[in-house]
């Protein structure tokens, strides 16, 4: 994994000087979406390891399945991906695109998983002390999950903050059993 994503850096990089010289960093970060999910199918994953299609075949054809929601600079870009035998890395290309994005905007995706639905209100909240912690603009998607019991689990990236109930009563357990 650590290779593909060393090898999807540079690409990605071009990408994301691109779209934000021209200050079209949201249309390329869904065309890019797109076409790592078209790129991501079990179908189309056969097709990219074929050896017997050239790369401009392959950039063509997954331009084609995209249709009208890739653009002129997207696909020339997804050409530029073919002839260097790198179609494959669109998902690594994508994360890291998402990622420069982020950074550049100075937001963070958040996810909260709760027992139960979070009031609009309490959401806010959150989002407001998560902004002041992580001195960015907070992106929340809330999930449930009844197994918590209650209070909430928050991962941001690699951190992860785990203040439900299922988590300190499996912290008391491991400090009884040590």
């Amino acid at each position: 994994m650590a290779e593909l994503t060393t090898l999807a850096r540079p690409y990605a990089k071009a990408a994301f000087e691109y779209a934000r010289n021209g200050r079209v960093l949201g249309e390329w970060h869904e065309q890019l979406q797109t076409l790592a999910a078209a790129a991501a199918d079990s179908r189309m994953q056969a097709l990219l390891r074929d050896p017997s299609r050239g790369g401009q075949q392959l950039a063509d054809l997954l331009a084609d399945v995209c249709g009208d929601a890739i653009s002129g600079p997207v696909r020339n870009f997804l050409t530029v991906l073919a002839e260097n035998k790198r179609l494959g890395l669109l998902p690594q290309i994508t994360v890291l695109f998402a990622g420069y994005k982020a950074n550049f905007e100075k937001s963070v995706d958040v996810e909260v998983v709760s027992a139960f639905e979070l009031e609009d209100a309490m959401t806010q909240k959150l989002a407001a002390a998560l902004g002041k912690r992580f001195e960015r603009e907070v992106n929340v998607h809330n999930t449930t999950d009844a197994s918590l019991l209650g209070g909430v689990l928050i991962r941001a990236g690699d951190l992860v903050i785990d203040g439900s109930v299922r988590g300190r009563l499996n912290k008391l357990a491991t400090a009884m059993n040590s």
